[in-house]
């Protein structure tokens, strides 16, 4: 199995878990961002969250303008995870606690994380530790869940930090050990700058670097 099968089993299994559940789709508060992966009409209404199923993408994205401008080679999953799908973050439970997979829920939402992986990249090389490139996150958001760039192993990985605890050999296998999480969608909070208000990647990334940046 690869990483782009275990990844379309694992959101299969979380479309199959909410029906057995809860009868729905699961929903997420789209803050008035459209995307193909919303089911019936994106609602102006930040107060509304929507339904949404995961789009497959007709080509898979790549992170390849990444690469050039970094001069690196990344890790053929990176494509797979990210490039595969539109999505909102997909919940998660495990053996480690409760969790989260970062998707873009569009094509701006996908640039968005395409800028955040560079930041986090160049992050590593100044503070001279191997690089990695993150899929989600644990508790509260100040568990960083990366794969290692060179082995493509998973590791909790605190900001800043090199990775602490590897959770598996490979991102395939990781996705096979999770269990879809059932839970009510969190509206974002859009209380702070206008530059954390777009849901999805932005928003969830942000307490990475809250945290990176007290340690510079």
């Amino acid at each position: 199995m690869s990483c782009s099968n275990a990844l379309e089993i694992f959101i299969n299994k979380y479309l199959i878990a909410y029906q057995d559940a809860l009868s729905e789709l699961p929903r997420y508060y789209a803050m008035g961002e459209d995307s193909a992966c919303v089911q019936g009409q994106i609602s102006d209404d930040h107060d509304k969250a929507v339904f949404f199923t995961p789009f497959k993408r007709k080509a898979c994205a790549d992170f390849h303008n990444v690469e050039h401008a970094l001069t690196l080679s990344l890790h053929t999953d990176i494509h797979a995870f990210y490039g595969q799908f539109y999505s909102a973050p997909l919940m998660f439970t495990s053996e480690w606690g409760e969790g989260e997979l970062l998707q873009a829920w569009n094509q701006q939402d996908f640039e968005y994380l395409q800028q955040n992986m560079i930041g986090h990249l160049m992050m590593k090389k100044k503070l001279k530790q191997p690089p990695t490139w993150f899929i989600g996150v644990l508790g509260d958001g100040d568990q960083m869940l990366t794969v290692d760039n060179e082995s493509g192993a998973v590791y909790i990985e605190f900001p800043g930090e090199k990775p602490a605890d590897k959770l598996a050999d490979s991102l395939e296998v990781f996705l096979t050990t999770i269990t879809p999480r059932i839970t009510p969608p969190v509206k974002p909070d859009t209380s702070e700058d206008a530059q954390w208000q777009h849901p999805g990647i932005w928003q969830r990334i942000k307490l990475m670097w809250q945290y990176l940046l007290r340690k510079k």
